[in-house]
């Protein structure tokens, strides 16, 4: 392979929640050369103080070493691995990502929450399309964001530490308190858009990116997401334990237990934006990394 084509291909490791994802692209996120998981359970791995435990950091080395043998023999330009918000919000996640370089090399990355929002957005925008408003809405584990703009770059960012495996860890499980739940979310996530934002964000159409909306969307058996079919469905997710909610499609079994979560602070998400319906793009902040990559050669 030439010089040329080393540099228009690139790679990424992105170690969350469930999995560490190495994937190695060619020109485009689109163009896909690897795409390799190693699977990760750091949502058992976190103790009462938010520490990731001794055995959560082995579970990580493994998966970076796993992933590390994977990339051997690929040649690629550009290569970024990086942690999201189950490391970075770790009370010991400065400790985690000395051992795992120490262990193997590779030493993870944080992006803040609003470099995440701004990623997201960059991912979005070239997957609908080079101009005209854009609201970017992403639902993670630990993180909500929330991106505008009408070009290649946001106009406005935000992030909020509202996302499903943190409401959950926190007790939203079922609907009791549904309502003052949801006025709460709702509250939070309209004072943290600038009032002179908040209608032409409302008018801009609006993009779902994240495995939370995705699943929803598969879930409800729409290709876009309506915030009327996630009012329906998000007492019924309540009514179902973790493992029968892992049936229903687009539903992994060990996002089963944050689902429920997901939907209430998705509809939260849509309805202080002022959204009834939202487009769903496969493509997020992993994507957005990529593209990054790729314009830098």
């Amino acid at each position: 392979m030439g010089t040329s084509s080393k540099a228009r291909r690139v790679a990424v490791l992105d170690v969350g929640c469930f999995s560490a994802h190495l994937l190695v692209v060619d020109r485009t996120p689109a163009r896909q050369v690897v795409s390799h998981k190693v699977r990760l359970r750091l949502d058992r791995a976190i103790d009462g103080h938010g520490r990731i435990t001794s055995r959560g950091i082995e579970h990580i080395v493994a998966a970076v070493r796993a992933t590390e043998r994977r990339l051997r023999g690929v040649r690629t330009g550009r290569f970024l691995p990086f942690a999201t918000s189950s490391v970075r919000d770790a009370t010991n996640a400065a400790k985690v990502v000395d051992i795992v370089a120490g262990r193997t090399g590779v030493t993870l990355r944080f992006l803040t929450g609003d470099q995440e929002a701004r990623l997201a957005y960059q991912a979005a925008r070239h997957w609908h399309g080079p101009a005209g408003p854009l609201t970017v809405l992403d639902v993670g584990g630990g993180t909500i964001e929330i991106a505008y703009g009408h070009d290649d770059k946001p106009a406005f960012t935000c992030s909020l530490p509202l996302g499903a495996r943190t409401l959950t860890r926190a007790g939203l499980t079922d609907t009791t308190r549904l309502a003052s739940t949801n006025a709460w979310l709702r509250d939070e996530i309209r004072a943290a858009i600038p009032p002179d934002l908040r209608r032409p964000l409302a008018k801009a159409p609006a993009t779902a990116c994240s495995k939370v909306f995705q699943s929803l969307a598969k879930v409800t058996g729409a290709g876009r997401l309506q915030s009327d079919d996630l009012a329906d469905w998000i007492p019924r997710l309540a009514a179902l334990p973790p493992r029968r909610r892992a049936e229903l499609p687009g539903i992994s079994a060990h996002r089963a237990h944050q689902v429920f979560a997901g939907a209430v602070v998705a509809r939260a998400l849509m309805t202080a934006t002022g959204h009834e319906v939202a487009d769903i793009c496969p493509w997020s902040t992993r994507e957005g990394v990529l593209l990054g990559l790729l314009e830098r050669g």
